[in-house]
């Protein structure tokens, strides 16, 4: 288990019953996750005083935000030098998985240790956590995903962050279709980020199936992969996928053309109250030598 734990805007304060109480800068939202089935404190009881807001799935799928504090509609958190835009969004997201700093520091390392322009294409981008962290390293990255909002969300991000005179673009696009029209154009890549979701629906309505797609797609981008590829690396949070099966399709696709390093695992965040760990999903990536 890989954990994000140099946080300093952002912790799990504690976890129990299908809950976490998060502390996002200086507000404090609970949250459900079902990765959470162990039960010893009722967390609105004993924290009341400090949530300012609390999401309440409902019965029927979805649900809603309850204000028991004045929340701002949107706040900025750190990490380092980056700078996120935080809102209460429909499904109990808030725009950033906290950790994905894990691959932010890796991918930050090695462009940053590269010595060369590094290329980044960024699929299924949404807003633009991994965007922000390689331009800060200096590299150039296209960033693509089918959702306007989300792409635009990404672009305050960069601008927070200080980055909106570096070199990128923003593209609302079904990531296939996308990939498959630079392949035509001969447009290469020196570094490859994708986080697909389990079900998804492009800019036109194209429908995604992790298990049945991610495959092909994988397939697709090793052909847009430039003569010496910097990393490639495969996110996931799709329940029931192993590590193991993003290292597979990277050993197939990636390694017979590139030799280099494949490593997979999950990543996590401590949860203060008790060190324990919270799983928060998988990972996959090859990666030059050093």
């Amino acid at each position: 288990m890989e954990l994000a734990s140099n946080w300093k805007e952002y912790e799990i304060i504690d976890a129990s019953c299908g809950e976490k109480l998060e502390r996002w800068g200086n507000i404090y939202l609970l949250r459900p996750d079902p990765q959470i089935i162990w039960d010893n404190v009722n967390l609105l009881e004993k924290y009341k005083e400090k949530i300012n807001a609390v999401y309440h799935r409902s019965n029927k799928g979805g649900g809603h935000w309850e204000n028991l504090k004045k929340t701002p509609t949107s706040w900025k958190i750190n990490y380092n030098d980056l700078i996120f835009n935080i809102k209460q969004m429909g499904f109990k997201h808030t725009g950033l998985f906290p950790e994905q700093a894990y691959n932010w520091e890796f991918m930050i390392n090695k462009i940053k240790k590269s010595n060369r322009k590094i290329k980044v294409l960024n699929l299924f981008a949404y807003t633009g956590g991994a965007t922000v962290a390689c331009l800060s390293a200096g590299a150039s990255v296209t960033h693509v995903d089918s959702s306007r909002g989300m792409v635009d969300w990404c672009k305050e991000n960069v601008k927070s962050s200080g980055y909106i005179d570096s070199e990128i673009r923003y593209l609302v696009d079904d990531v296939v279709k996308f990939v498959k029209r630079e392949i035509r154009r001969g447009n290469k890549y020196d570094a490859i980020i994708m986080d697909p979701p389990s079900y998804g629906r492009g800019s036109n309505g194209e429908v995604w199936d992790i298990e049945k797609d991610l495959n092909s797609l994988i397939s697709l981008c090793s052909e847009i992969l430039s003569d010496k590829p910097l990393f490639f690396l495969i996110n996931s949070y799709t329940t029931g996928l192993s590590s193991e099966v993003l290292k597979n399709l990277l050993t197939i696709h990636v390694e017979k053309n590139y030799h280099g390093k494949i490593t997979c695992g999950e990543i996590g965040l401590p949860i203060k109250s008790n060190n324990l760990v919270l799983p928060c999903g998988i990972y996959g990536r090859w990666e030059e030598n050093d």
